[in-house]
């Protein structure tokens, strides 16, 4: 049976075996009281930046759970840092793609705010929507039982996105009319890769002018145009493997 993964403030260091630990709060309560974790099964914990620990449960309540630390993970050292650019969608699909993206694997996605993009996140709706992408972040982090949750950083105007591009290591903008393949980009082994993915209605002349000028390189990925909320995850699970056989 797989082991569940919930997230902890673990201490620095980590707790030894044989330590005991208590998992309360929001996720003690919802291992307890949702998950009906008992006595005797086997939990992770994780701390949401790569180090985690296995544990078996000794006893609880409805507050949380009484734990017995078995073994230190394997550290999860972060070589590739790739950050998933997402434009902004309508309904559902954003959400769908943080899932699929952190499922992935990347570290980092950034919202932005593309002129063709339906939806608009100012203010407090700004506000509300980067949580609800945290959130779901941080649930499929847990789902895939990965030890680093994404960071969902501050939205992006096309601006603010060609300042970034221009700073990492590799910039790559999928686009249906790129002439360069994807699987023909040397995928670097360390370093910071920015993956910009746009909205439903797709990146405009005027954006894709500006990304490239700013450095970036314009790929496909396939021969039909796909959904802003699939097309990043095949980009992403593309490049994160090709990342350790291209040097």
């Amino acid at each position: 049976m797989t082991r569940s993964l919930f997230l902890a403030d673990l201490p620095d260091p980590l707790p030894a075996a044989g330590s005991a630990y208590r998992l309360a709060g929001d996720e003690g309560r919802h291992a307890s009281v949702v998950r009906r974790i008992r006595a005797g099964e086997e939990i992770l914990l994780a701390d949401g930046s790569g180090r985690g620990v296995l544990c078996r449960t000794v006893g609880g309540d409805k507050q949380g759970l009484d734990l017995e630390v078995l073994d230190r993970l394997p550290d999860a050292p972060e070589t590739l840092h790739l950050i998933a650019v997402q434009g902004l969608a309508k309904g559902d699909r954003g959400e769908l793609a943080v899932e699929m993206l952190t499922e992935v694997g990347v570290a980092e996605i950034r919202p932005w705010q593309a002129s063709r993009s339906i939806v608009k996140w100012v203010g407090e709706r700004g506000e509300k929507s980067r949580a609800k992408w945290q959130a779901t972040a941080r649930e499929a982090t847990k789902q895939s039982r990965r030890l680093r949750v994404p960071l969902v950083g501050d939205t992006l105007t096309t601006r603010t996105l060609a300042a970034l591009l221009a700073e990492v290591d590799l910039a790559l903008v999928l686009h249906e009319d790129a002439t360069e393949s994807l699987s023909d980009i040397r995928v670097p082994t360390s370093g910071r890769v920015a993956l910009v993915i746009g909205p439903e209605g797709g990146i405009s002349r005027e954006e894709l002018d500006q990304l490239t000028a700013a450095g970036a390189r314009a790929v496909s990925i396939s021969d039909g145009v796909l959904r802003t909320s699939t097309a990043g995850v095949v980009a992403a699970g593309h490049l994160l493997l090709r990342r350790d056989t291209s040097d």
